[in-house]
């Protein structure tokens, strides 16, 4: 693949990303569904990129989406960009460092696993140093624990889904 194809296909897949990350807006979901579907979402757009336009575009999709989502008001502090990133990159690095070699179940499984560990570590640790009104910190910690797990597998499921179809 030439490296304009890399870049318009990382393009679109962050547009999609962004896209769905702004549904949210458009269609009206209660809070917990619109969280699994929307994570679910984002979720397979970066396996997505991470397996169609590798490693770096991927990263760098990871990256902008959090920049976005505290734009959207969908991050109530600034701080809270770099641990999502960060969750968004193990997600990727873990999913590609065992695709080839353990299979696309275990890469995925290991992604998520790596994935919700990280955000729930990083944003507890966070909530720790930063003061911000308990019932907000509260749903915070249950944005950031099981529901990482549900929506990085559904991710997976729809990336392998879609990963069929584009071959």
């Amino acid at each position: 693949m030439s490296e304009h194809q890399v870049i318009t296909r990382a393009a679109l897949l962050l547009a999609l990303t962004l896209i769905f990350q702004s549904l949210r807006f458009f269609i009206p979901l209660p809070p917990g569904l619109s969280t699994f579907i929307i994570g679910s979402l984002v979720n397979a757009t970066l396996l997505l990129a991470a397996e169609k336009v590798g490693l770096w575009p991927a990263l760098m999709i990871a990256s902008i989406a959090p920049i976005v989502a505290y734009f959207q008001q969908l991050l109530p502090l600034p701080v809270f960009i770099v641990p999502v990133a960060l969750g968004n990159a193990v997600y990727i690095g873990l999913f590609l460092s065992n695709l080839r070699w353990g299979g696309r179940v275990l890469a995925v499984g290991l992604g998520t696993i790596g994935k919700a560990g990280v955000l729930y570590g990083a944003f507890l640790w966070l909530l720790t140093v930063i003061e911000v009104p308990p019932k907000l910190a509260a749903g915070i910690m249950l944005a950031m624990s099981w529901p990482q797990l549900v929506t990085g597998i559904l991710g997976g499921i729809i990336a392998a889904l879609v990963v069929k179809r584009i071959r």
